[in-house]
């Protein structure tokens, strides 16, 4: 199956607590790592394709070694698409690959992707990219984004699907911090978004 991650921002300690940005309620860096490790790893198999749409990790002044990123994204199952996000440099995807490795026979553990990635599935394209596109009227055509954290893109087909993104408040069944979203969450959250975004132009008629 595939999945659809960003904005993981592994050791980024000044997220811990209250903030305007992307509040996250842990005491360390250390427990919110684990956290967001143990939730993806209780849903994905290594069989399982998992996108991650950039910001893997960051410290601000104090940026971690692209060591220390790939010990983290080896504790995680799947195998794993890495879009370049803003945070990300491309001596940490040089880094990533010179240490690559087959999670299962011919299957990568990491593949990357500068830009984005296009891809299909439900009879409709998919741009993954790590900054939202603004795509004018489309049909069966959907961004696939992270980069924001703490608002939506009012665009239906623009979806975030960032580990703190308010899209995920719209699923039926919250998902646990740090989990991917399958395309069937993809689908619901568009969905809804749609509705929601359709009430809200009603309103202000």
């Amino acid at each position: 199956m595939k999945y659809f991650i960003a904005d993981t921002h592994f050791f980024h300690k000044q997220l811990l607590g209250n903030n305007d940005f992307a509040p996250r309620p842990f005491p360390s860096v250390e427990v919110m790592d684990q956290t967001m490790i143990d939730n993806w790893n209780a849903r994905i198999a290594d069989k399982d394709e998992v996108y991650h749409l950039g910001d893997i990790a960051m410290a601000p002044g104090n940026q971690p070694g692209e060591a220390q990123v790939d010990q983290i994204l080896n504790q995680l199952k799947g195998q794993l698409i890495l879009i370049k996000g803003n945070h990300d440099s491309r001596a940490l995807f040089k880094y990533i690959d010179k240490h690559n490795y087959d999670v299962l026979p011919g299957k990568p553990k990491f593949r990357f992707a500068d830009v984005g990635v296009l891809m299909k599935f439900d009879h409709a394209q998919y741009y993954l990219t790590h900054y939202p596109m603004m795509m004018g009227i489309v049909h069966q055509i959907y961004n696939l984004h992270g980069h924001i954290h703490h608002n939506m893109v009012p665009i239906a087909e623009d979806i975030n699907v960032g580990v703190d993104a308010p899209e995920r408040d719209l699923l039926a069944h919250k998902l646990p911090f740090g989990t991917p979203l399958s395309e069937a969450e993809i689908e619901e959250i568009y969905q809804k978004k749609a509705a929601l975004l359709k009430k809200l132009a009603a309103q202000q008629k």
